[in-house]
C-alpha cells in the first residue's frame, strides 16, 4: 500500500507569518508520535504567494484520519494562554491528498577503496 501525503495549503498574510511559524515550532513533537506518521515539513513561500504548505506523509489514509480525530483535534480545540482562543494565523486553508507512486533518496557515497596506512 503506498504512503499518503497530505498538504495543507494555508493562506497566511505577511503580518501573521511569524505567529504561524512560532505556533508550529511550539507544536514540535505532537504529530511525530502518531501511529503511521512518516514525515512533516512546513514550507514557507519565497515569492509570489501567501500560501504556506504543511506537508505530512502517512502510512495510510486511516492513520491520517485517526490522528485528525484524535490528538490533532484536541490540540486545535485548546485555547491560548489563560484558556483564551487565539486568532488564527491563516485566513484560508485547503487540503490536498496524494498517494506516493515513486520516490528517491540520495545515493550512498561510494565506498572508499583506500586502505589506511
Amino acid at each position: 500500500m503506498p504512503s499518503v501525503v497530505k498538504i495543507n495549503v494555508l493562506t497566511v498574510p505577511a503580518e501573521q507569518r511569524e505567529a504561524l511559524e512560532k505556533r508550529f515550532a511550539a507544536r514540535a513533537g505532537l504529530v511525530e508520535s502518531a501511529d503511521g506518521f512518516e514525515w512533516f515539513e512546513l514550507l514557507r513561500p519565497v515569492e509570489g504567494t501567501d500560501n504556506y504548505l504543511v506537508y505530512t506523509r502517512w502510512r495510510s489514509e486511516e492513520d491520517f484520519r485517526a490522528w485528525m480525530e484524535g490528538s490533532m483535534k484536541q490540540a486545535h480545540q485548546g485555547g491560548g494562554e489563560g484558556g483564551e482562543q487565539r486568532r488564527p494565523a491563516a485566513t484560508g486553508s485547503e487540503v490536498w491528498t496524494f498517494e506516493v507512486r515513486q520516490q528517491a533518496a540520495p545515493a550512498a557515497p561510494p565506498a572508499s577503496t583506500e586502505t589506511p596506512d
